[in-house]
């Protein structure tokens, strides 16, 4: 008889569990929240002194801590879904918000013209979050799986890093040039302050976050049955 030879790609033999699984949907459910979130918390300019940032700070560097379990465990198809999910629930948070506007407001609601201008504002400010999530997350996935293709379970600071660096780098750049006019900014001098110390700020965050990351990275793997090592 024959031997029977493989012809599985590297990437068809680099170990990832199933995206069927109880862990997978809680990991997409969080990282989906995350987003909504980071673009409402978007909508408020925040000064620290000559620094000049927005409150979606607070919990977006999260999205790509997520990201990275997300594309580690489960590979980048399964990444992307979520990416594409929390995309498709981001449209339909802002369609949501715009409805609501048109709405006829009761006698005691005084706010319509604040909420008016949070709409407003997210509007301006979802394209370009989209635009630069879309952007982000796909790099920081592709490059956490072609990573791991090359050296398998080893050096995982060498993925999250990598994928850190490229990923936000990429968000970035997008969402600055898009967002910039929508806030103000005219100048190049001030446009390279504001992309240089947002890539800066989200990618010491999720350096930090590393051994975060590395734990729920483990925890996962030991205890998602689908998973098998990559040799």
């Amino acid at each position: 008889m024959t031997p029977v030879t493989s012809d599985l790609q590297p990437h068809d033999t680099t170990g990832f569990a199933k995206a069927g699984s109880a862990y997978y949907p809680a990991l997409v459910a969080v990282f989906t929240a995350l987003v909504i979130i980071s673009n409402v918390t978007a909508t408020k300019g925040v000064a620290f002194g000559p620094v000049i940032t927005d409150g979606g700070f607070i919990v977006f560097p999260l999205t790509y801590v997520i990201g990275d379990v997300l594309s580690e465990v489960y590979g980048f198809k399964a990444a992307r879904r979520a990416i594409l999910l929390g995309f498709s629930m981001n449209i339909l948070a802002a369609l949501a918000f715009w409805v609501t506007i048109y709405l006829p407001a009761a006698d005691f609601y005084e706010n319509q013209a604040a909420f008016e201008n949070v709409v407003h504002a997210y509007t301006q400010l979802i394209v370009a979050g989209l635009a630069g999530f879309i952007v982000g997350q796909t790099i920081n996935a592709w490059v956490v799986v072609a990573i791991k293709e090359r050296t398998k379970e080893k050096h995982l600071w060498a993925r999250l890093v990598g994928s850190t660096f490229a990923g936000q780098l990429g968000d970035t750049l997008v969402f600055c040039s898009i967002a910039a006019g929508a806030i103000g900014i005219t100048s190049a001098k001030d446009f390279v302050v504001y992309t240089a110390l947002g890539w800066l700020y989200k990618t010491v965050v999720e350096i930090v976050m590393l051994p975060v990351t590395y734990r729920v990275i483990a925890v996962i793997k030991r205890r998602e049955p689908t998973y098998q090592p990559a040799v």
